[in-house]
């Protein structure tokens, strides 16, 4: 009865105490049972327990090692290589793409140079004669109708000097546009088209060991194949490793501190320091293990019939690139000898025309004659230089695409070089799915036009 007095934070020890009287020994008794239901239960135990802390701290380190996984890990390990490695040949392979390509655009600048000089002095031999004929006219040598056609011939000739200088100057832009240069910046080319010797850079030397190696196992997409290959084996090696037991060791070690304060300064901390050991074994997986195993044991096969693949068209491609090479050197060979008798033929021509003793419509043909020869003989040696390079970087170039060929040197056009993205492993789901075939060569090229050509 009455309102109850403060908890006590202790309660003394009962004391059964037979010689008092009956109520006396009841109320000591029900005393001790109401102190003992009120009391603080953790008094009296300490300082260093946390039961009933108002602040805590715990300052920790986690540590995990697999010591046994049935080669899971060590096939994702062998997978993840083989991907770093492939990244890296493909880089290789882009840089000597893109070489290749500012050698195509630096030599299509160059021709252009060349056409755009061989259509001027066109013009000018037209210009020439238009003013023979006219002096002929004037004095009864030659009919209206050879001064019309000497007037017509220079005039059709004007339109082909802008189109020589439109393509010229479309060709500077390409070569800017891959150097990285403002369009509006002036560029001077330094190497002429009659010296064909092959130019070695330190880039060349960086991005390929030994130049020209034709060599199958040398070729930069067969090495990625067979990093591809080895991914493959990595993965399915980690599908198997699922039907093993995998052991781990753990430990955790923990600082915790209790203080009364609030402050992580100045506190007793109390350490807590766990070892173990863990096993799983897969009892039961309803067949997703033997699945991924299928799965991975697929991809392997696929990747080594790409490898195979890309071996036999890296065989076509070098022997196509020594071709053109072949046919380059040829066609250089011989529009040696075909300019030079073009040049003694139109000389020829014009001292008969001058003289009175050969037509019009003679000189015309050999101008355009001659015309023709120089414009093949620059078209070689662009050809030639273009050759010799692609020959040079074939170990580090990717396969060409398209007929199973590659890309000629004397189309006139340059290839643009494309990286798709890497290949992945598998899917969140499946982390051992093979990936979809492609195409041999992670690296492929398309075909742009609007290179310079005569």
């Amino acid at each position: 009865e009455g309102t109850p007095g403060p908890i006590p934070e202790e309660c003394d020890a009962f004391v059964p105490r037979p010689g008092l009287p009956v109520e006396e020994r009841l109320d000591s008794l029900e005393a001790a049972l109401e102190c003992a239901s009120t009391a603080d239960p953790f008094a009296g135990l300490g300082d260093d327990l946390p039961f009933g802390r108002e602040n805590s701290y715990r300052l920790g380190l986690s540590f995990s090692q697999t010591l046994f996984s049935g080669g899971r890990v060590t096939g994702q390990t062998q997978a993840a290589n083989a991907g770093v490695r492939s990244a890296t040949i493909g880089l290789t392979a882009a840089r000597a793409q893109l070489l290749l390509d500012v050698t195509e655009a630096y030599y299509d600048a160059t021709l252009g140079d060349r056409l755009v000089t061989i259509a001027q002095a066109t013009l000018q031999q037209a210009d020439t004669t238009l003013g023979q004929t006219q002096l002929a006219r004037q004095v009864g040598n030659q009919s209206e109708f050879d001064l019309l056609r000497a007037r017509v011939t220079r005039d059709n000739q004007r339109p082909v000097v802008i189109q020589r200088q439109a393509a010229r100057d479309l060709a500077y832009y390409q070569l800017k546009n891959l150097l990285n240069l403002p369009l509006e910046q002036p560029l001077e080319l330094t190497t002429r088209l009659v010296d064909t010797t092959l130019v070695r850079t330190a880039r060349l030397a960086e991005l390929v060991k030994t130049p020209a190696d034709t060599g199958t196992e040398v070729r930069a997409p067969v090495r990625q194949a067979g990093e591809a290959v080895t991914s493959q084996e990595g993965l399915l090696r980690a599908a198997r490793g699922q039907r093993w037991p995998q052991v781990s060791l753990t430990s955790d070690y923990a600082e915790i501190g209790y203080p009364d304060d609030g402050s992580p300064f100045g506190t007793n901390y109390l350490s807590d320091w766990v070892v173990a050991v863990g096993v799983q074994i897969p009892l039961f997986t309803g067949g997703r293990v033997k699945g991924d195993v299928a799965v991975a044991r697929a991809g392997v096969e696929a990747a080594r019939l790409r490898l195979r693949q890309t071996r036999e068209l890296a065989q076509l491609d070098a022997r196509n690139t020594q071709l053109q090479l072949q046919a380059a050197v040829a066609a250089w060979e011989a529009s040696a000898g075909t300019q030079e008798q073009a040049d003694q033929a139109y000389q020829i021509a014009e001292v008969r025309y001058r003289e009175g003793i050969s037509t019009q419509t003679e000189l015309n043909d050999l101008r355009i004659q001659l015309a023709q020869a120089q414009a093949n003989r620059a078209q070689a040696a662009r050809d030639l230089q273009v050759a010799k390079m692609r020959l040079a970087l074939l170990p580090s170039l990717p396969l060409a695409t398209g007929t199973g060929a590659a890309g000629s040197a004397t189309s006139g056009s340059r290839p643009a070089v494309t990286v798709p993205g890497g290949q992945s492993g598998g899917t969140p789901d499946n982390p051992y799915q093979a990936p979809p075939p492609e195409t041999p060569g992670v690296l492929t090229s398309t075909r742009q036009t609007g290179a310079v050509g005569p």
